[in-house]
């Protein structure tokens, strides 16, 4: 994506979080440590089950009326009905405000420029009444306006940015091993530090309780993380399930199919720096891990 560009993610849905225990309540649940949210900065964080398995995953951006939740397609409903289990008695909101917020994604160094001019050195900056945030789980995805759709047409405009195909976004994420395409199927499939929540900046082990802590510690205290969600690139239609050998050996299973597919790929017996490079197998069908996978 050129410094010129922006894309429009038009199907992510948008969750309010709102009420005077909501702070508390986002503290208690989420991976992430919510008293780094302010007008200044936001975070990537994520839901897990008790067990510490994938459930959501989302941005959390500061709002006059609480905490907006940028989460994943298909996911608002779910992730509604989620955090709702912890509500109890708190006074707390909990609303879908997916139809009145799209998401928007510039370059990088678009981003660094707005800062300039803005005097500002934070990772959160707000422009014409609206937040754009630097997308922290990679630099390289640029950052994310979050708007409704007549204001950021607008903002667009005062930036003089063109309006390009999202395939690209989606395939530079792809690339960096960050999936942004078909979440749904990884849900309560793989726990949180599989789904390399870690390396993605979504889990803050200093904050003290979350729901899944315990599990999600323990493996990373004793050093048990034994798979990766891994991008995989073939010429062929991979299909979910579908198992991934080399020499003979099984090192995963296909998790999310086509056309951003990763696999759930063991990292250990066989360490993954032996076959990483290689080509692989799934159900038959050559694939490969993505070269720039560390």
């Amino acid at each position: 994506m050129k410094k010129d560009q922006v894309v429009i993610l038009e199907k992510r849905g948008v969750i309010l979080v709102s009420g005077e225990d909501a702070k508390d309540f986002l503290q208690n649940i989420i991976t992430n440590d919510i008293n780094k949210v302010s007008n200044k900065n936001s975070i990537f964080s994520a839901l897990l089950t008790p067990q510490g398995k994938y459930l959501n995953e989302f941005f959390i951006i500061q709002n006059n009326k609480g905490y907006l939740l940028d989460c994943s397609e298909n996911s608002t409903s779910d992730l509604i009905k989620d955090l709702s289990k912890y509500k109890l008695r708190s006074k707390v909101e909990i609303e879908d405000f997916s139809s009145e917020f799209v998401i928007g994604v510039i370059n990088n160094s678009k981003f660094k420029e707005l800062k300039e001019e803005l005097k500002s050195n934070e990772n959160t900056i707000t422009y014409r009444d609206t937040p754009i945030f630097l997308d922290t789980r990679n630099e390289k995805l640029g950052a994310r306006i979050i708007s409704n759709l007549e204001k950021l047409y607008l903002t667009i405009k005062k930036l003089s940015l063109n309006i390009t195909d999202n395939k690209e976004y989606y395939s530079l994420a792809h690339k960096l091993g960050v999936p942004e395409k078909g979440l749904i199927n990884l849900k309560d499939q793989l726990f949180g530090l599989e789904a390399n929540f870690e390396t993605l900046q979504a889990i803050d082990f200093k904050k003290g309780c979350f729901v899944g802590q315990e599990n999600t510690a323990r493996m990373k205290l004793k050093n048990k993380l034994r798979r990766r969600l891994l991008p995989i690139s073939s010429s062929e239609e991979l299909n979910i399930g579908d198992e991934i050998t080399f020499n003979n050996i099984k090192i995963g299973k296909i998790i999310i199919n086509q056309p951003y597919p990763f696999g759930l790929i063991k990292i250990i017996e066989p360490n993954l720096e032996d076959f990483k490079n290689e080509i692989l197998l799934a159900n038959n069908k050559k694939c490969k891990i993505l070269e720039n996978v560390k």
